[in-house]
């Protein structure tokens, strides 16, 4: 099962812009509250050092990219419309685009960091809104809807007799399943909540609120996407954001988007993630597009190393859910698969994946017949309950043959 990355946040701070720049999937961009009226889904990149210059091979990627030995894992990102206050109660946009949003593993809150759209999404002047709201705005709407949805069957199970720990445990990991929230999200919830199990009968809605709030704290982590960060009161405004404990990624979301257009005409020689782009042929831009790449360089890359949209993409998949890539082969000495394509996949795959649980990533016929796997690099054989390592090469070996 694929993960997915949710692209969230109130109106008009960059949201659309952001998905855009990262997936060139064209939706509506513009300055004004509700631009996203349905949700969109595309696929954006994981950048990694690929294996293939470790390895002193010249690789034929199938499942993903290779340039200049930067390989890009596809990954699946939905951005859904701005929510508004009360969002959870049904306003604006609100349940609709909250069920989306929820169906998503981690989180990437896009912010206007220099405070220039009001609580609502209106323009308003940088400095004369506190981002740190939209932070505390968009947690409560998450709290707040998931204890909606808990609170629905909380009184009949409050008057059940007894419930045993497991039951209870079954109950609230029903009501939630439909959320990509699983029943370990929940044990872990209940030890950092510091709630007693045992004594749920007298549990209060405070008492439910800090469950719920624990829980999609596990189970949606979340970074922020400082939006905008080449306005000056974006950066001041940095270190209170970061105060909160979240990730914080300075971003520009517009400049990412520009770079990778002027990429897509071949204006430029660019790669998502890159700290600086070569324009190709001068000659073909006018005087205020050259302005504008040198601009980017100067306030945004040479200042922050990067636009933030690909480094928040990575954070997402790679910090919050702590995927590793592991690259499987057939045939050891080359590297290769069956048709002789050297390290032609690459996969994004939770930490603490055995090689069983990786071979059923491949193929359902790899995991039930498994014998062992050979780890590309040692050529040592390890069992099915060997935890697959980050950049590891595996061939795995099954009774119906090798993949």
């Amino acid at each position: 099962m694929g993960y997915l990355v949710g692209v969230v946040g109130k109106p008009n701070v960059g949201k659309s812009t952001f998905f855009s720049a990262a997936t060139m999937a064209t939706v509506p961009i513009a300055a004004y509250p509700f631009t996203t009226i349905k949700p969109n889904r595309g696929v954006g990149y994981v950048r990694v050092q690929c294996v293939c210059r470790e390895l002193g091979v010249d690789d034929e990627p199938v499942n993903s990219v290779c340039e200049d030995g930067v390989r890009l894992i596809p990954v699946e990102l939905v951005d859904c419309a701005g929510l508004v206050p009360d969002a959870w109660r049904g306003r604006g946009l609100g349940n609709k685009f909250l069920d989306e949003i929820m169906t998503a593993d981690a989180l990437i809150h896009v912010v206007d960091a220099s405070g220039g759209t009001d609580v609502e999404g209106r323009v308003c002047e940088p400095g004369t809104h506190d981002p740190v709201d939209d932070i505390i705005f968009l947690d409560r709407e998450l709290d707040m809807w998931l204890l909606g949805i808990l609170k629905r069957d909380w009184e009949k199970v409050v008057r059940r007799s007894s419930l045993a720990r497991e039951e209870l445990l079954d109950a609230i990991a029903d009501r939630l399943s439909g959320l990509a929230i699983r029943r370990g999200h929940i044990e872990d919830g209940f030890k950092q909540s510091g709630l007693d199990i045992d004594d749920y009968k007298s549990w209060c809605e405070d008492d439910l609120l800090r469950l719920v709030h624990t829980i999609r704290s596990i189970a949606k982590p979340m970074l922020i996407a400082a939006n905008k960060i080449d306005v000056q009161e974006s950066e001041e405004n940095l270190p209170r954001l970061r105060a909160l404990g979240y990730e914080v990624v300075p971003c520009s979301a517009e400049a990412e988007l520009v770079l990778r257009r002027s990429e897509e005409k071949m204006m430029t020689d660019y790669k998502p993630g890159d700290g600086r782009f070569r324009i190709l042929e001068p000659g073909r831009l006018t005087q205020e597009q050259l302005a504008a790449l040198e601009k980017i360089q100067k306030v945004i890359l040479d200042v922050w190393g990067s636009t933030g949209v690909q480094e928040s993409i990575n954070s997402a998949f790679l910090r919050l859910l702590g995927m590793i890539v592991v690259y499987p082969v057939e045939d050891l000495e080359k590297l290769a698969d069956h048709k002789g394509r050297v390290l032609p996949d690459a996969y994004l795959v939770p930490s603490k994946t055995t090689a069983r649980e990786f071979a059923a990533m491949i193929h359902s016929d790899l995991a039930r017949n498994f014998l062992y796997a050979t780890e590309a690099r040692s050529r040592m054989r390890v069992g099915d309950d060997y935890i697959v390592k980050d950049r590891d090469v595996l061939s795995i070996t099954s009774s119906a043959g090798r993949a």
